[in-house]
């Protein structure tokens, strides 16, 4: 048998069919059990006087038989040897069954027998093994069920009725109880609550333990309902034999009684003494009712009829939908129970119905879901139960309110797909109704409904699938939209302080609220609905979803409300199932003659359904969807079509549609009589049946029938003119006829998963009302319980907007926001820092506010002023940390040489904020704190308090939250928009700049919003055209506005080119429009120039050294020589401009055509400039003239890789540049110091002789003789004729040079000048510029080193000529200009060179020896070599070493 579990304080007795020993003990303490309770019973009837008298009267008396049972029993128990579960179990219960059925018993004797028999069921001895276990089952029930017994007094009596209730329900228990049958499981429920019934007249006590057992039979029943298979035709709809068999308390509700002997006995509470509980002990309660073998119930259309052998069955279905039916009528029938005159304290209007509405709510918690499966059950959850919860739900009583709304909450858990309209007419008629005072509803009815609205908003399924149901549903009302509504008005505090009611619609808001950020989590979010196509319209009543439970179908479901070309039926459909139509113009519309309207009135009567329905029920359903109208004809009209409606369909009493209009008029006439207050003199019942006489037909209508309709009118008005823009509508049976109607052809409900499909929508609709009825809250809260609510409703709200990117809302809730961090109001108190500290909702507000910038700003817009003004406010008190406008994403990238010049002044924290009791300022995070903590005591001061302090910390702890500085370091993942946003938020709040003076706090602002424009355009590199136009608009409105120096232009121009600087790698499709922007220093006023020249031109030479293989353009190139060039006579500047210079061309890497005549500028520039050493004048000279091999290198690349024309445009741009150079270099030979002076002369020389592989052609070096050498031999000649020595020291050595390099550059040329047919003009300027040196003198004399110099120079000059044949007499008739022109100047010069050039001039003809050739070519070399030597020049080769022996044998040939 397994584990037999003893109850009532008996231990466990363990059987086990292995163990003999163990058996037989089992056997033996069971026997002992029952051994003990026959003799408990036999104790109590001996102490009986009738009973113990007959047992001592002696022998010739036998026993009653009630004793003898008992006796007989105990003779038989021990000897018992097979196992219990054998034995059939009426042998040792019968005894007790019949005491507990007798009549001759008293109260204790029926109790302790009563007591028994729960001890035997609570052994477990009964289960479905046991031996003929469904008969004993049914023996205890019927017994218990017609306990018998004579009542000695009160206390005993209900003592018997408990132990009653305690049989039951172990009955119910019991592992046999599975054999109990439907029938037996009602009259069990039956006595329990006639029990419960009578209990109203009894002791408390007994009273609870009633309905407690009540409580414990519905749950244990209904627990059972998921393991029943569903049988159909076991289902019973309509009246049950249950209710028909309770319905009968009122008549026979005190449980009868009679005596046994005839004889008048006793009353206690005007009953007889002796008790039954059994109305029909015999049958049980179904069969009071049952005829035949079938049973009809119900009233008509809801018969259904069912077999008699399904109530004999095992208990299932056929019980609890009989059980449930019962608990439901106890509604109906609640207003005609009376009760007896000791009634309980508590009134029978509240407590019936609360009783019946528990019960119920324990029947479907446990049901859930069962319920389903069973359509009878669910058919009276759909229709009765929800009928009477939506009359109970507008009860006074807030007991019974919240039982109702515990009722719907729990089927909305587990039938919401089955009561989709029922729980619409809920929410409507009930909830939205009470929950507002202007309907009448007492403060605890909307404490009570606003608790309920709450609970159901925590669902999170709940409103999307209100919306998705209802909302989106055309013929539903918009249920979402009015509770999305009523919470967020009834948050808010009118005129009063905040109470509870405030708190609560709070919390049901931020719970919808939460709920939709919940389901942002779970992905799937569309953001974009599909298009629908309607080319082929599909009426909207007809139009069916192909699949309700996949989102993906229904989410992009739609329709059109009417066709283009309307038709009657689309009209009246539309008249019909459109919520919210003006009834008014519905109804003229209706009534009007026109015959398309005429045609829309009767499609729109056909779409009622009135089969089996009262006329006057039919009348009332029919009007409330519009008002009719006031002209007769039309009324006429629309009460014709219902009348042809309703006789269609109900045809049983009126003998045609004649009759019906008739007896809607009578109908309509009657209602004005005895509803209209001006209306005297009512019509009486005759008077209305009188009326109508012989209109059925020519027959009379039953006076029943016409006797229902007038009461019926007199008790409840029908509404021609319906409610309409006043609210909600009341829930009347018309309405609810109605509603079950359109419940059959309603579309399926949909469930709702954890996807956020609808949300967009939904949010759209109560984001406004939501944020102004959380931010009322949060400025009336006074507790930070409260407060913190309220913020996460704020998160919650800005999640959601970002999420479906509703950027106005999102603006909209930190503008709301930021006014209650108290950082947006004028100061008015002494230390703000101090009273941010102690203002908690402030503190709260801020971190919200910056935790919303930080995690949503992507869809931030114009919110970022309101977020700036509180940055800005924060900055100005000095709390914000050093590095928040810094841009430290891109700090790696940049390392500045610290060595370098001054740092920009850093005026991020420049905000002074006076401290405690003294003037003294200090700015910054830890400036503020450690004011508080300074001990320093230059003038008295009060020391900070401990409150003070402790302000102070929570405001730092506060910003430290905040972490203001991501916003701008993080701005790199901004979206664009909100990027360019924030960018032009940060432009606004710097103001624009204002010539002249402007206030320190001004200046300060626009300096900090600056630095921070600043930092997130170079954490924005890859987006810099973004944001590019407008941050340089800003940096030249302040550039071009600054006349004086200031923090402000200061910033600015170190900003535009630490944005160059760190750009420039990045975009090189911008670097020229970055660096044409550089352009803005130049444009600098003089003054500010001035006084940031050094920090610009560190900040310059930074960006050369970073970026010059990114600079390309020549136009980027000349703004960067052109900053380099004025540096060069800036007395601090210089060094770091020289720096940069020497960067780009010493090692001649970055050098390039594009750069190059720039930076030969800009090098002339530091030559000439005096700023510094001569040293650096030298070393600029030096960079220049090793410039040259560039552009050897480059002419060499251009020959090898480049085509024939690319070729030559490049060789000519070479030689331009090459010109370029040597013009900068002759300017410097000018210099009035010596040194320089003289090496821009070598320097000159290195590039006129060492540009071999350069191809320059003859054009460029007349070009050169002209711009440079003749030029600079004549103002050399004019400063050395002009000036005194003392200003330009050893200029005669200068001009020796000058000259050398003319005569050295002239004969490396020759050869190719000589080719020119401008040669003379050449070689004449060289003889004129010759022989003005020969005659130079200084202030005083002339020059004895040119005296020497110029005739040697000349005569190599000659003999050079000579030698190569470019100087010979050509004709003997004296027709050669060249010779004669030459002697001519040489004459002036020095007359005797010719005659020592050329010898042999008139002896031509002679031919010189070997010899005498060989001592010339002698004599020539080593004159040469003598001359070249005097120069200096002595390691190079001349002019004439580089002539062959046959040139100049050839030259003197003959």
């Amino acid at each position: 048998m397994g584990r037999l579990k003893l109850q009532s304080g008996i231990k466990a007795i363990e059987e086990e069919p292995e163990d003999c020993e163990t058996t037989s003990s089992n056997k033996a303490a069971l026997a002992c059990i029952i051994n003990s309770e026959i003799g408990a019973v036999l104790a109590v009837m001996r102490r009986n006087v009738r009973w113990g008298g007959r047992y001592m009267s002696g022998d010739d008396q036998l026993e009653h038989s009630l004793i003898q049972a008992l006796k007989a029993l105990r003779k038989q128990i021990f000897s018992w040897q097979h196992p219990w579960h054998t034995l059939n179990p009426a042998v040792y219960l019968q005894p007790f069954l019949d005491v507990i059925r007798s009549d001759e018993t008293g109260a204790p004797i029926t109790g302790v027998a009563l007591s028994s028999v729960y001890k035997i069921l609570t052994l477990d001895v009964l289960d479905l093994n046991t031996v003929n276990v469904e008969d004993a089952m049914h023996s205890v029930v019927d017994s218990v069920a017609g306990c018998r017994f004579e009542v000695t007094d009160p206390g005993s009596e209900e003592v018997v009725l408990m132990k009653i209730l305690q049989v039951l329900l172990a009955c119910m228990k019991s592992k046999a109880s599975a054999m109990l049958t439907n029938q037996h499981v009602c009259t069990i429920v039956n006595t329990c609550f006639r029990i419960v019934h009578q209990a109203g007249t009894k002791g408390e006590l007994l009273q609870r333990v009633a309905r407690h057992t009540m409580h414990e039979l519905v749950r244990c029943i209904f627990s059972h309902l998921q393991d029943v298979n569903n049988t159909e035709g076991s289902l019973v709809k309509g009246t049950s034999s249950v209710k028909q068999e309770l319905l009968g308390i009122d008549n026979d509700y005190n449980f009868g009684g009679k005596s046994k002997n005839g004889n008048a006995s006793a009353e206690y509470n005007n009953q007889p003494s002796s008790t039954s509980l059994a109305s029909n002990a015999s049958g049980g309660p179904v069969t009071g009712v049952m005829d035949d073998s079938t049973v009809r119930t119900g009233n008509g259309k809801d018969a259904f009829t069912y077999d008699l052998h399904l109530m004999t069955e095992p208990y299932g279905v056929p019980c609890m939908v009989e059980i449930f039916h019962f608990l439901c009528s106890l509604l109906n029938v609640v207003e005609h129970m009376g009760m007896g005159s000791r009634s309980n304290t508590v009134t029978f209007d509240e407590d019936v119905p609360l009783f019946a509405l528990q019960l119920i709510n324990s029947a479907v918690e446990l049901g859930g879901l069962s319920i389903r499966q069973h359509p009878r059950l669910l058919s009276l959850v759909q229709d009765e139960l929800f009928r009477n919860l939506m009359q109970f739900g507008l009860s006074m009583s807030p007991l019974i309110l919240s039982i109702v709304c515990s009722i719907v909450l729990n089927l909305y858990q587990y039938l919401r797909s089955e009561l989709k309209l029922q729980l619409e007419a809920f929410f409507s008629c009930v909830i939205l109704r009470l929950a507002q005072s202007r309907f009448g509803a007492s403060y605890q009815q909307q404490e009570v409904a606003m608790e309920a609205l709450v609970d159901f908003c925590r669902q999170k399924s709940f409103m999307v699938e209100m919306y998705a149901n209802l909302d989106c549903d055309i013929t539903c009302s918009n249920v979402f939209e009015d509770l999305a509504n009523l919470l967020s008005k009834s948050a808010f505090p009118v005129n009063c302080p905040l109470s509870s009611m405030h708190i609560l619609a709070l919390d049901g808001l931020i719970a919808v609220i939460q709920g939709m950020a919940e389901r942002i989590s779970n992905g799937s979010v569309t953001l974009e609905p599909a298009p629908v196509n309607f080319e082929e319209y599909t009426p909207f009543w007809m139009v069916k979803c192909d699949n309700y439970g996949e989102p993906d179908h229904w989410v992009p479901f739609g329709t059109h409300l009417l066709p283009d070309k309307l038709d009657p039926q689309s009209v009246a459909c539309f008249f019909r199932y459109t919520a919210g139509l003006d009834k008014n113009l519905v109804g003229d519309f209706l009534g009007n003659h026109d015959e398309f309207c005429v045609q829309v009135l009767h499609e729109f009567a056909g779409t009622f359904d009135f089969q089996d329905m009262n006329l006057d029920t039919a009348l009332r359903l029919f009007l409330e969807t519009f008002r009719l109208p006031g002209e007769s004809q039309k009324i006429q009209r629309v009460l014709e079509a219902f009348s042809e409606r309703y006789y269609e369909q109900s045809p049983q009493i009126l003998a045609n549609k004649d009759a019906a209009l008739l007896l809607s008029y009578s109908l309509i006439m009657l209602n004005t009589d005895q509803h209209n207050v001006q209306v005297k003199k009512k019509m009486t019942e005759e008077d209305f049946i009188r009326n109508n006489r012989h209109i059925n037909g020519g027959n009379d209508l039953p006076r029943e029938f016409l006797s229902e309709l007038y009461h019926s009118i007199c008790r409840n008005e029908i509404r021609t003119t319906p409610e309409q823009g006043v609210g909600f509508h009341e829930m009347t049976p018309s309405r609810w006829i109605d509603l079950m109607h359109k419940s059959k052809k309603t579309a399926p409900f949909i469930l709702s998963d954890s996807k956020a499909y609808l949300d967009h929508d939904m949010f759209a609709i109560m984001s406004g009302p939501t944020i102004a009825a959380i931010s009322v809250v949060f400025d009336h809260a006074e507790h930070e319980d409260v407060y913190q609510t309220c913020i996460d409703g704020f998160l919650a709200v800005a999640k959601i907007s970002a999420c479906h990117h509703l950027e106005d809302v999102l603006d909209d809730l930190v503008v709301s926001l930021c006014k209650f961090t108290t950082l947006l109001n004028p100061s008015a108190v002494e230390e703000p820092v101090l009273a941010f500290g102690d203002d908690t909702k402030a503190r709260m507000a801020t971190v919200t506010v910056f935790t919303i910038a930080n995690r949503y700003g992507d869809f931030i817009r114009t919110g970022w002023r309101n977020i700036l003004d509180c940055i800005l406010k924060l900055h100005k008190l000095g709390l914000l940390p050093a590095r928040v406008a810094s841009d430290a994403a891109d700090d790696s990238e940049l390392s500045p040489d610290p060595g370098h010049g001054k740092p920009l002044t850093n005026s991020l924290s420049s905000a002074h904020i006076p401290s405690i009791g003294t003037p003294k300022r200090s700015s910054g995070l830890m400036g503020r704190f450690s004011q508080l903590l300074s001990l320093d005591t230059e003038e008295p001061r009060s020391q900070p308090t401990e409150q003070q302090l402790a302000a102070h910390q929570r405001t730092l702890q506060t910003i430290q939250k905040c972490h203001i500085d991501s916003i701008f370091t993080e701005s790199k993942f901004l979206q664009a928009d909100s990027l360019l946003q924030l960018a032009r938020a940060l432009i606004w709040a710097a103001g624009r700049p204002q010539k002249g003076n402007s206030s320190p706090e001004d200046e300060d602002t626009a300096v900090f919003c600056l630095e921070l424009l600043i930092a997130i355009t170079l954490n924005n590199r890859d987006r810099i055209v973004l944001l590019w136009q407008g941050v340089y608009d800003h940096i030249s409105s302040i550039v071009q506005s600054t006349v004086m120096p200031c923090a402000l232009v200061e910033k600015a121009v170190s900003g535009l080119l630490r944005i160059c600087q760190r750009l420039l790698p990045y975009k090189e499709n911008l670097a020229d429009e970055l660096l044409r922007s550089l352009q803005l220093v130049l444009k600098l006023d003089a003054r500010v120039a001035d006084a940031y020249c050094e920090q610009i031109t560190q900040e310059v030479s930074r960006l050369v050294k970073a970026n010059a293989t990114h600079i390309r353009s020549p136009m980027g190139w000349r703004t960067i020589a052109s900053l380099l060039s004025i540096t060069a006579r800036h007395p601090e500047a210089s060094e770091a401009g020289f720096d940069a210079l020497l960067f780009i061309m010493s090692d001649r890497a970055h050098l390039s055509p594009a750069n190059y005549s720039l930076c030969v500028d800009a090098a002339r520039q530091f030559a000439e400039s005096r700023v510094g050493q001569a040293d650096r004048s030298v070393r600029a000279l030096d960079l220049m003239a090793g410039s040259v091999t560039c552009l050897a290198k480059w002419a060499q690349e251009t020959k090898e890789s480049l085509g024939e024309a690319e070729a030559a445009k490049m060789s000519q741009d070479i030689g331009e540049m090459w010109l370029r150079l040597v013009q900068g270099l002759r300017k410097v030979c000018l210099d009035q110091r010596e040194e320089v002076r003289n090496h821009a002369l070598v320097c000159l020389q290195t590039c006129l002789t060492g540009v071999d592989g350069i191809c320059l052609p003859n054009g460029l070096w007349l070009q050169c003789f002209d711009l440079v050498m003749f030029t600079m031999l004549d103002d050399l000649l004019e400063i050395a004729q002009g000036h005194s020595q003392k200003d330009y020291r050893n200029i005669e050595g200068t001009l020796t040079l000058a000259l050398k390099l003319l005569s050295k550059v002239f004969l490396q040329l020759l050869h190719e000048l000589s080719q020119l047919t401008t040669f003379c003009k050449l070689w004449l300027g060289v003889l004129s510029r010759m022989e003005k040196y020969m005659k130079v003198k200084g202030r005083v004399k002339k020059s004895e080193k040119l005296q020497e110099l110029v005739p040697e120079l000349l005569k190599n000059t000659l003999i050079v000529m000579k030698t190569r044949g470019v100087l010979v007499q050509r004709s003997a008739l004296g027709g050669d200009s060249l010779w004669e022109l030459t002697w001519l100047h040489v004459n002036n010069i020095a007359p005797t060179l010719q005659s020592e050039v050329f010898p042999d001039q008139d002896s031509e003809q002679l031919q010189p020896s070997e010899g005498g050739i060989l001592l010339c070519l002698i004599t020539r070399k080593v004159c040469n070599t003598r001359i070249f030597d005097s120069f200096g020049w002595g390691n190079e080769v001349g002019p004439v070493q580089s002539l062959g022996i046959s040139e100049v044998a050839g030259g003197f040939s003959g």
